[in-house]
């Protein structure tokens, strides 16, 4: 089993709440690390039809019988059971009653909010990060092959070949979580709109020139959008909301949450397409940005992230803020070749937003990190260091 960054925080909170709650999108490892992390706790799959059944017409001598120290499985399957489990942990008052975990997480989020608020500490796992697979048997060959094959733990671990792996996964996600769970009907056109997502990313999102091209509603999009981010597919990176006496554009860049599905999904079939892809620049920005996320989320942090664009195309890519200001701009270059001109924009920028040399980064495509008079220079398997 690959050792997973956010055991700790697990571990850490399991010891002051009563419930600890973890989300992701599907297949990205929840279940394995729950299980593996957590020997003593039982471990309950309310994907089990007998289980469920028993769960959902007699609660109380289901939790009777898991009474503390249990892990749930796919517990969004049975939401009355919510409040039952609020009534055994306001009883009991013990810190690391129970885990929680699904692989539809609006319903799992819905429940929480409503029945389980101030009793659970919300994790989330992400695909494996960079950082996770360095120094493993499984470390990527070079960057592309990290971009291309993306960090879903059964991919990676038992070398499934992207284009068998992400055509049963999308399936799976969209006859489960978004036509059996969620309503989406038109599974053909939302399969489309996923596509049409994968094809803009990392750039400003123009709902209304994705609603067109789809032939959906603006309304359509923008809730298929929200399905999208809220089953961690997707997420959207909003601009900074500081101007600096300038113009601003206002709308979000998208990302995915794994640049082997965004791959696949754009239609590159083998790795040594990547490197000449016309996406490429897009795809190591957006394996750049969700790399942070990853760091963030595996130290149960919430990630400030956001990117710094005017009305004359002066760009900043990522901007990370602490304390409600900017710490850190980045800017993201694929070449593996730093070239001293990357740091232009920062330096521009750089004294008005209020950072000093150490705090401008360039993100390449290279290996070797190492600081120069400009600012810091940083490949991918440093990025950790700007995660604190």
């Amino acid at each position: 089993m690959l050792e997973r960054s956010l055991k700790n925080k697990l571990v850490s909170m399991l010891k002051v709440f009563p419930i600890v709650s973890l989300t992701g999108p599907r297949q990205s490892g929840k279940s394995t690390l729950l299980r593996n992390s957590f020997p003593e706790y039982s471990y309950v799959s309310l994907e089990d039809p007998d289980l469920r059944q028993l769960a959902e017409n007699d609660p109380r001598s289901f939790l009777k019988q898991f009474n503390s120290k249990a892990i749930f499985d796919e517990i969004q399957r049975t939401p009355e059971l919510f409040s039952y489990i609020q009534g055994v942990v306001d009883e009991q008052n013990e810190p690391g009653q129970y885990l929680l975990s699904g692989s539809q997480n609006f319903l799992l989020l819905k429940g929480i909010s409503q029945s389980l608020a101030g009793r659970v500490s919300i994790q989330h796992l992400l695909p494996l990060s960079y950082a996770e697979l360095a120094n493993t048997a499984f470390v990527p060959h070079d960057l592309d092959d990290f971009m291309f094959l993306g960090g879903y733990p059964r991919l990676v671990v038992n070398d499934i070949a992207p284009s068998d792996f992400f055509p049963s996964y999308m399936r799976t996600y969209l006859e489960r979580d978004v036509r059996e769970e969620l309503g989406v009907k038109k599974i053909d056109s939302f399969t489309h709109f996923i596509t049409a997502c994968a094809l803009r990313t990392g750039e400003v999102l123009n709902v209304e020139n994705l609603a067109n091209e789809c032939d959906i509603s603006v309304k359509t999009a923008r809730d298929w959008i929200s399905i999208l981010h809220a089953s961690f597919i997707i997420f959207l990176l909003q601009p900074f909301h500081k101007n600096y006496g300038r113009r601003l554009t206002k709308s979000p860049k998208m990302y995915f949450y794994d640049t082997g599905l965004a791959c696949n999904l754009i239609g590159i079939e083998q790795k040594n397409d990547v490197l000449t892809h016309h996406k490429r620049g897009n795809l190591f920005e957006n394996a750049v940005v969700v790399e942070i996320i990853k760091q963030y989320y595996s130290l149960g942090k919430r990630p400030q992230l956001y990117f710094w664009r005017d009305s004359n195309q002066n760009e900043i890519d990522l901007v990370i803020e602490k304390g409600g200001k900017a710490q850190y701009a980045i800017e993201i270059k694929s070449t593996a070749t730093f070239n001293p001109n990357a740091f232009s924009t920062l330096n521009k920028l750089g004294p008005i937003m209020g950072l000093d040399r150490c705090q401008r980064i360039v993100a390449y495509g290279g290996t070797q990190s190492y600081e120069t008079k400009q600012g810091q220079v940083l490949g991918l398997p440093d990025l950790n260091r700007l995660v604190i």
